[in-house]
């Protein structure tokens, strides 16, 4: 798949920019805060309706503005795709493909499919298990968009569980009440969902993942991910996991009433990267982090591209100067001209001329590009 083009208007600090991509690889260079991620962010909106950056559309809308719009020409091998996405400082967004408004916001994913790199991704290794979560969402999001809907089902019962759970706070609720018992029912019915087809990500990516890092790391070290769920997780049959969710509920709803929160669910889920039998976030050097981040980005694409036929973009953000020249050689020769890929750098220092001869090259400066190579 090829971005073609790339239109913003009134995103971020954006007024009105058209980019035109002529290459395989994209450089874009300039000063940090001049906009060069925004345009890398506007790309994985239009991917997965995601910013790991901001979780609020009104931050993404420029000041003054009461709408932002983000237009792409997507060509791929059943043709070529117009995608716009309008986001409302306050309101709902919407979406459109070809022109035509989509009902449905997942029928507009999984039509451009991109891996999102950034520094900030150093943090899957050493942040809390919320990080990882939502990686592994996003990942999801683009193999399957139905469990955007799935997620979204899961979140929206344990927001009403929860408002249900601090209402009576303390109270001498009865531990069979019959309306905590509805909300139990639909949260282990729309949780056990999202546990099966996380674990069969993770069960997917896994494997890749192990390869990658064992090729950047000259075999000195195995990575192993394994998807730890918050319920005990013995088969994937829905059924047995639906008994369980429910069996763990029922010994924790005292716990849950005194503390007025739901404390099972996939909310809870941790994923373990381990480096020799060791606890990466723990033990891992920083060099041995970055590698195993690089291995989960490679296999990313890699999964991704092997569930969709073609090869997605790659959004490097200022990723180049976290990674030692070794690593750095390893992921460009990696991408060589398989993927469409968007680089955000300070300075072109950091690539061999090869590279640079066969890139465009784009400078940004306050929100408009004032120039290419």
């Amino acid at each position: 798949m090829y971005l073609k083009t790339l239109n913003l208007r009134q995103f971020r600090n954006y007024q009105d920019q058209k980019v035109e991509f002529t290459a395989a690889k994209t450089i874009l260079v300039g000063n940090n805060a001049q906009g060069k991620s925004n345009l890398l962010e506007a790309v994985e909106l239009l991917a997965t309706l995601r910013s790991h950056r901001m979780t609020r559309d009104r931050d993404l809308v420029q000041e003054g503005s009461a709408i932002a719009q983000i237009n792409a020409t997507l060509e791929r091998q059943t043709g070529v795709s117009d995608l716009t996405l309008t986001l409302r400082r306050n309101g709902r967004r919407s979406v459109a493909l070809n022109g035509e408004l989509i009902r449905r916001q997942m029928d507009f994913l999984g039509v451009l499919n991109a891996v999102q790199f950034s520094s900030l991704d150093l943090e899957l290794v050493r942040g809390g298990p919320e990080g990882r979560r939502n990686w592994l969402d996003t990942l999801l999001i683009q193999l399957e968009p139905v469990y955007a809907h799935i997620l979204q089902q899961y979140n929206h019962v344990l927001r009403q569980r929860n408002a249900f759970l601090k209402k009576t706070q303390d109270s001498l609720l009865d531990t069979q009440n019959s309306e905590l018992a509805v909300w139990d029912a639909q949260l282990a019915t729309t949780g056990t969902r999202v546990i099966r087809r996380r674990d069969r990500a993770i069960q997917r990516l896994a494997p890749i993942a192990t390869a990658w890092h064992a090729s950047i790391s000259g075999s000195t070290e195995i990575l192993q991910i394994k998807y730890v769920p918050n319920i005990p997780l013995e088969d994937n049959h829905p059924e047995e996991v639906q008994q369980a969710f429910l069996a763990k509920i029922q010994q924790r709803t005292v716990a849950e009433m005194h503390q007025g929160t739901t404390l099972v669910g996939p909310h809870r889920d941790e994923i373990e990267l381990t480096i020799n039998q060791t606890p990466a976030r723990q033990y891992g050097s920083q060099g041995q982090q970055r590698t195993l981040v690089l291995a989960l980005k490679l296999a990313e694409l890699q999964l991704i591209e092997e569930v969709v036929k073609e090869p997605p973009l790659l959004l490097l953000d200022d990723v180049l100067a976290e990674l030692d020249l070794s690593r750095q050689n390893q992921l460009l020769d990696a991408i060589q001209d398989r993927f469409q890929t968007l680089i955000t750098t300070t300075h072109l220092g950091s690539f061999d001329s090869q590279w640079l001869k066969s890139s465009q090259i784009l400078f940004v400066k306050a929100g408009e590009i004032i120039g290419q190579l």
